[in-house]
């Protein structure tokens, strides 16, 4: 494969290099149980939850903290009881304790970047708060893979366009590394880059999409390791 030839990977961080998902779904557990609604099931409250999300993702982004905001809003919109301050502080700190949770590295990821960024040039792209993100970059120890950093509002095409053209990188030898068919594949096939989806289990429900041939090149791994056998 033209892989093992130099390339320009470009990597995801939540839930390609670390676990990050699961720790929003057990503060979405710990909202559901203190909201204690007397008909609305979970998934019914998720359904709510995600109108929130979804509205608000274009005002301020993502990130631990934003979550906390749209949890607030969200309680706000389904409690069955009277709003105290002290009831609308503890749900923030659901998300709060996001920030204070270890990195969990995926399996076979430093492995995998220490070779590949032996042969290859390796980026990472990953959208959320700045500062949230930095943190996570300098906790995980990975940031010495990586030749630069770039941390967006919202990764969707314009986003790639303004990489790739910022960084001089080469769309032929370019290849978007990711688990999200929303942020991380379709938005880089449909700019002629090259993407390889790795699927996570515990993918946020509204970054999965069907996934798009666009104008690029795809190929699908089972794991993060695979990497090695195609780069």
């Amino acid at each position: 494969m033209s892989g093992r030839q130099p390339q320009q990977l470009i990597f995801d961080a939540d839930d390609t290099l670390w676990e990050n998902n699961i720790y929003f779904e057990a503060a979405f557990e710990q909202f559901v149980e203190f909201l204690d609604h007397s008909t609305l099931s979970a998934e019914e409250i998720r359904n709510v939850l995600d109108e929130i999300e979804l509205t608000n993702r274009e005002i301020y982004g993502y990130g631990s903290i934003n979550f906390g905001r749209n949890l607030m809003q969200c309680y706000q919109h389904l409690c069955e009881r009277d709003i105290s301050d002290e009831d609308l502080a503890r749900v923030m700190s659901f998300a709060e304790r996001i920030l204070e949770q270890p990195i969990q590295l995926i399996d076979g990821v430093e492995e995998t970047l220490r070779q590949l960024s032996e042969r290859h040039e390796l980026l990472l792209f990953t959208k959320g708060h700045p500062d949230e993100q930095k943190l996570k970059i300098d906790r995980s120890g990975l940031g010495r893979y990586f030749r630069h950093f770039a941390i967006v509002k919202e990764k969707d095409c314009e986003s790639y366009r303004r990489l790739v053209c910022e960084r001089g990188l080469d769309p032929d030898r370019c290849w978007m590394i990711g688990n999200s068919p929303r942020s991380d594949i379709n938005p880089a096939l449909e700019i002629g880059l090259g993407a390889v989806y790795i699927p996570h289990p515990r993918t946020w429900s509204l970054e999965e999409e069907e996934i798009r041939n666009g104008n690029g090149r795809l190929l699908i791994l089972n794991s993060f390791k695979e990497l090695c056998c195609y780069f």
